[in-house]
């Protein structure tokens, strides 16, 4: 950046520490219109802490709850949780780019920046580009979903009801926010080919990330028939979680009666696939979360710690990172020097990068896991998986979310906003604008491994 008018040198921009500043103003307002007396349904209160965790958790696209969203909110309420959920699924940079080009105004260097930045993106060609991806592609599988949900429930309920169903799960489930008007979430339709492949369609969407997507559709239409090294990345390992989970959660459910064992053999196999899908950040559940046996929960929790994939609407580590690990122990164990993918090789900056998002991560969950044994009621199995829950930005919860203490609740909406931004984010803004960097090295000596 250039000197300020009284010739000072301006220190350039820091994208993480606005990122943050962003979400936490736009929290705050949520809070507040949220604790509006017209927010309320009649005859109930919200009072401050309640407020500022479900904006917290509608920003940060996570679905816990401590009040039932369709009794407790009015429909001012959940229009206000509907606009948190798309600002914070989109981004705020995205939202501030559309603003400005509907007004006309030129998206500055420095914006570009900020988008990169929260979009993950690797470059800053084609930022403005991608933001009209982004919203374009929103408006097609939101409304898409919101018709086809909608034709279903208003064989159930009135046209006005089905249609602010269908519009306020469709935004909800492509943002993988998981909030729900149903009390018990989508339990309910556990058997229901409609709602399933719906939902499920529109939470894997949104949780590949806009930049895949686009290759996708340049695949499908435009006959270019290589993608990146991300989207490969991506579409494999999305794809292997989905089939091994829902693989996995069909034979260990299979005889459970509370889960999968009432079900009939088609309601078996979409509730599988629906439970495989929903822990990669979305939150939904057609089964009691509850219910399912301490193996299946394993396997959640880890869907959980991995989430979805860079650049999308999901959180956790990301697909990408958890390969870029996994092609690291890979290299290792074949005595190579470079951590290699589908013959590419990866910069050893970036394999350092995913080590640091898995390290601090798993620090952040273990704090919050031990932090909600000390001030919760609850085992280790409820505490665990809420914390991977919040952090995830996930939203499901073996029922300790609505009983958890003050200080609880104060814990998992710090979890849910680090989740959503990323550890490393949320560390580099609070560390230091710039780094020093000397023009030399330390005298190398090794250490033992292992």
């Amino acid at each position: 950046m250039g000197p300020d008018r009284a010739g000072r040198p301006v220190a350039p921009p820091n994208p993480a520490k606005i990122l943050v500043y962003g979400f936490a103003s736009v929290i705050a307002v949520g809070t507040l219109l949220l604790m509006l007396p017209v927010a309320t349904a009649a005859g109930r209160q919200t009072d401050l802490l309640t407020a500022f965790f479900t904006s917290t958790s509608a920003v940060c696209v996570t679905g816990l709850i401590v009040v039932d969203t369709g009794q407790h909110w009015s429909a001012f309420g959940q229009g206000v949780i509907l606009g948190l959920i798309q600002v914070g699924g989109l981004g705020i940079m995205s939202m501030s780019t559309v603003i400005a080009l509907i007004l006309g105004r030129k998206v500055t260097l420095r914006e570009r920046l900020l988008i990169r930045e929260s979009t993950g993106q690797l470059t800053m060609e084609g930022m403005v580009r991608l933001v009209r991806l982004v919203i374009i592609t929103t408006l097609l599988f939101e409304v898409s979903g919101a018709v086809l949900l909608t034709a279903r429930w208003a064989q159930d309920y009135s046209l006005a009801e089905a249609t602010w169903l269908g519009i306020f799960h469709s935004v909800s489930a492509f943002n993988n926010a998981g909030f729900s008007l149903f009390s018990e979430s989508l339990k309910h339709y556990a058997e229901d080919p409609t709602v399933n492949i719906v939902v499920i369609t529109l939470l894997l969407a949104g949780g590949v990330g806009f930049a895949v997507l686009a290759e996708i559709y340049r695949w499908m239409f435009r006959a270019e028939r290589r993608f990146s090294l991300h989207a490969k990345i991506v579409l494999s390992v999305s794809g292997a979680l989905l089939l091994i989970g829902a693989i996995l959660i069909f034979f260990m459910e299979l005889t459970n009666p509370d889960t999968l064992g009432g079900l009939s053999g088609p309601g078996k196999m979409l509730a599988s696939i629906f439970t495989s899908a929903t822990p990669r950040t979305a939150g939904f559940n057609t089964i009691p979360t509850g219910s399912l046996r301490h193996n299946t929960l394993f396997f959640i929790v880890l869907f959980m710690f991995i989430g979805g994939s860079s650049g999308s609407t999901a959180g956790g580590i990301k697909t990408t990172t958890f390969f870029s690990i996994a092609a690291a122990v890979r290299s290792t164990i074949r005595n190579r020097e470079d951590a290699e993918m589908f013959r590419r090789r990866l910069a050893s900056d970036i394999v350092y990068q995913a080590l640091s998002i898995v390290v601090l991560a798993a620090l952040v969950v273990f704090l919050v896991t031990l932090i909600l044994l000390i001030t919760e009621r609850a085992d280790l199995v409820d505490c665990l998986f809420e914390a991977m829950s919040a952090f995830g930005t996930v939203g499901l919860s073996m029922g300790l979310t609505p009983d958890l203490s003050r200080i609880g609740r104060v814990v998992v909406i710090f979890t849910m906003f680090t989740g959503r931004l990323g550890p490393l984010t949320l560390a580099l803004a609070l560390g230091q604008d710039s780094k020093r960097r000397g023009n030399y090295r330390h005298p190398r000596e090794d250490i033992m491994i292992g």
